[in-house]
C-alpha cells in the first residue's frame, strides 16, 4: 500500500495522512489516532525518502562520542541505552547516525551536523560537570536532550537519576549494617554523575558523624579491571573497608573476584552494594539478586530519552523536558552485618 491508497482508504488527503504520520502538532488527535491505526492494520511504512521531503527533516537523530582512550561512552552500558533508544528511532521512522570523534572535534563535528542539516537532534551522554557542548548545541539552535545533567540544570532539557539520593540510601543501608569503613569506587571524577554519587556517599556519612577515608575512595573508568585492582589495592592496605559501594555492576564483578582471592564471603565477610543499569547480559536476578543494589533500567532510559528528543524536534518551542527518576534498592546476597574483629 502506498500513501495514496492509504490516503484513500480513510477518505483523506495524502497531505493530512502524511502530518499524521510523521507528528505535525496541527493534525487533530482523533484524526492521528486513525491514520496511526489505518497504517500499522495495513503494514503500511512510509518511504524514506518521501519523508523527508515531506517533513523537511532528516529523519536522523545524532549520537557523536569523543574517543578519549578511556572513556566510559563505547561499554555495555552505552549499548544498551542505544539498544533502548534504537528501538523508539526505528518506530518513529528516524535513523541514527553514530559518530566517533577524537577527543577535541567534538566542537568540530556538532558544528559540521548543523551546518550540513544531517541530522534533526542529538543526544547528549556522559555529560561533564561542566560540559562546553550544552552552550555549544544551545548556541547552533539545534534540538538535544542530555542523558544525565550538569550544573544546575537549568535551560536545557535531559532525563536523569536521583544519584544522590541513591548513593545516600545505599551508604545509610551499610551504616546501619554496622559498617564505618565503607570504600566507594566510583566513576571517573569529571562525569556529572560520579561527583553526584560521591556526594550522597559524604552527606550519609556526615549524618552520622563520619567522613569519608581518602585511601578508600577510587575514580576512575568502570571496568571490572578497575574494580578488582582497586579493591585488591585496598584489602591488602591499612585499614581495609568492612563494605565496598561501586558505581557499576561491572566493578562489583570485579570486586567479588578479589575478595574470592582473599577467601572474603559476600555478606559475611564483606560487604558490596553497587549501581546495576540492569544490562541486557548481566543479569542479577538469576537466582535472585546476587548483590545488593541500586537499579534503573539504562534501556528504559534509551527509550525515554528518544521518545523526549523527538518531542522536541516536533516542537522546538516548548520549554525544556527535565525527568528525575529514582531507583529501587534490592537487597541481594552480597550484603550483611559488619563482621566483628
Amino acid at each position: 500500500m502506498n500513501l495514496k491508497q492509504l490516503a484513500d482508504s480513510l477518505n483523506l488527503s495524502q497531505t493530512t495522512v502524511s502530518r499524521a504520520l510523521n507528528g505535525y502538532p496541527e493534525v487533530r488527535e482523533e484524526t492521528r489516532a486513525r491514520v496511526l491505526a489505518a497504517a500499522k492494520a495495513a503494514h503500511y511504512a512510509p518511504n524514506s525518502r518521501a519523508r523527508r521531503l515531506a517533513t523537511g527533516r532528516a529523519m536522523t537523530i545524532g549520537h557523536v562520542i569523543p574517543l578519549t582512550g578511556q572513556t566510559e561512552m563505547v561499554n555495555p552500558i552505552f549499548a544498551d541505552f542505544l539498544i533502548g533508544a534504537g528501538e523508539v528511532y526505528g518506530r518513529e521512522g528516524y535513523d541514527l547516525l553514530l559518530s566517533m570523534v577524537t577527543d577535541g572535534d567534538t566542537e568540530g563535528a556538532f558544528r559540521q551536523l548543523a551546518a550540513n542539516g544531517s541530522v534533526d537532534g542529538i543526544m547528549v551522554q556522559a555529560p561533564q560537570a561542566e560540559d562546553p557542548r550544552i552552550a555549544l548545541l544551545q548556541e547552533l539552535k539545534m534540538p538535544f536532550l542530555v542523558h544525565g545533567r550538569t550544573g544546575d540544570a537549568k535551560g536545557y532539557s535531559w532525563l536523569d537519576i536521583a544519584n544522590v539520593r541513591a548513593f545516600r540510601r545505599a551508604t545509610d543501608f551499610l551504616l546501619d549494617l554496622g559498617h564505618t569503613r565503607i570504600a566507594l569506587i566510583n566513576g571517573q571524577a569529571g562525569f556529572d554523575f560520579a561527583q553526584r554519587r560521591l556526594r550522597g556517599f559524604e552527606e550519609a556519612l556526615a549524618a552520622r558523624g563520619l567522613a569519608p577515608l581518602p585511601h578508600l575512595v577510587a575514580n576512575d573508568a568502570m571496568t571490572e579491571s578497575y574494580g578488582y585492582l582497586s579493591a585488591a589495592a585496598m584489602l591488602d592496605g591499612p585499614e581495609p573497608p568492612t563494605a565496598f559501594l561501586a558505581s557499576s555492576v561491572i566493578i562489583a564483578i570485579g570486586l567479588r573476584r578479589a575478595a574470592g582471592e582473599r577467601g572474603l564471603r559476600l555478606g559475611r565477610d564483606i560487604s558490596i552494594i553497587c549501581h546495576d543499569d540492569e544490562l541486557s547480559y548481566l543479569n542479577n536476578d538469576v537466582g535472585g539478586p546476587d548483590f545488593t543494589a541500586t537499579r534503573s533500567s539504562i534501556r528504559a532510559a534509551g527509550r525515554r530519552c528518544a521518545e523526549n528528543l523527538i518531542a522536541l524536534i516536533h516542537d522546538p518551542e516548548q520549554p525544556p523536558i527535565q525527568e528525575l527518576w529514582d531507583v529501587t534498592l534490592t537487597v541481594g546476597r552480597s550484603t550483611g552485618p559488619c563482621p566483628t574483629i
